[in-house]
Parts: structure tokens; sequence; C-alpha cells
């Protein structure tokens, strides 16, 4: 996990500089975590690649432009989001459909050279998604960022507009009505 600190260090540079090699640092670093963020929620690889470039595309505008910057991890979250919602809003328009499958890239049962124990962990998996697809998108957004993503609730209030109580609420409603869709309560 990136240190604050050398986030920090990098954000000074990119900052004071314009520097593009802090600019790429940030960008290795968090360059997976906002792809998975986006492909959980439009389920295509295109999509996702696009919406990520995106993101870090808006990210080095804002940045440019001078404006206040609490987290850079916050802020690419935030625009993720945005960018997100952007998507489903043009498909609304456009009366699509958007359909979201149920295992992520590379989970397969069934692909060849998998031991029995990944075949296991990979249908647990499979469970697991479709119980989090069924939830309201709130939840959905919520549960990924604190344990997919592994974002603090400071982080998570950051993104999505909320304080910190209403998202430990959110994240608390959302593991409950989890346990219940899986039967695990």
């Amino acid at each position: 996990m990136l240190s604050s600190i050398t986030e920090n260090l990098l954000i000074y540079k990119l900052k004071a500089h314009k520097d593009p090699e802090a600019f790429a640092a940030l960008y290795d670093i968090y360059a997976k975590r906002i792809y998975r963020f986006v492909y959980f929620k439009v389920n295509s690889r295109e999509e996702a690649e696009d919406l990520t470039s995106e993101v870090f595309l808006k990210a080095w505008n804002y940045i440019n432009e001078n404006k206040e910057l609490k987290s850079f991890s916050g802020l690419l979250y935030k625009i993720a989001r945005n960018c997100i919602i952007d998507l489903y809003r043009s498909k609304s328009v456009k009366s699509e459909t958007i359909f979201l499958s149920s295992l992520p890239e590379g989970m397969e049962p069934g692909d060849e050279g998998k031991s029995e124990r990944d075949l296991n962990i990979g249908l647990e998996a499979e469970d697991l998604i479709k119980a989090i697809k069924k939830l309201k998108l709130e939840y959905q957004e919520v549960l990924t960022l604190r344990y997919v993503d592994e974002l603090q609730i400071e982080e998570i209030a950051e993104i999505t507009g909320k304080g910190s109580i209403a998202v430990r609420v959110t994240l608390h409603r959302a593991l409950k009505k989890l346990k219940s869709l899986t039967g695990t309560e």
C-alpha cells in the first residue's frame, strides 16, 4: 500500500513542477485499482479501459488547474464514480441494458489447469459476486470500496460525498443484507 508521505511527495512534484514522471508513478500505483473498481461496475473490458483512461486524464487536468487536493486516491475514485454514472446515463438515454456477468476475468469454472481448490474458490467467488449484484448499487459500492479496494471509511466518505457515520451505517446494512442473501447469518 502506498504511504501518504510518498503520495504527498509525488503530488507535490506533480503540482509544483507539472512532473509527468510523478503522475506516471501515481498512475502505476492506482491504475489496477481504478480499473478493477470500474470493471466491477460496467463489466466490459473495453469500457473499463476507456473509463480508466478518462479518469486519469481528468485527474491530470484537475491537478494542472491547481485545484485543492486532499487525497489523490479519493480524487480518482470520485472521478471514476462520476464517469460510471455518466456512462449509465448515456446508456439509459439510448435505452440499452447493461448486463453484468457473474464472474470476473479468469474465474470460469472448468478452466483447464485449475486445481479442485481453485475451482471451489472460483465457485464461492461466483456465488458471492452474484449475491453482491443483487444488492442495491449504494451497498455494492461501499462493499467494493471497503473490501475489494481496501479503502478507509474516511476515503469512502470523501468519494461518496457522505459523512463517515453514514458510510459506516451503510456498510453495516450492506453486510447484513449480504449475509441474509448468502445465508451466512
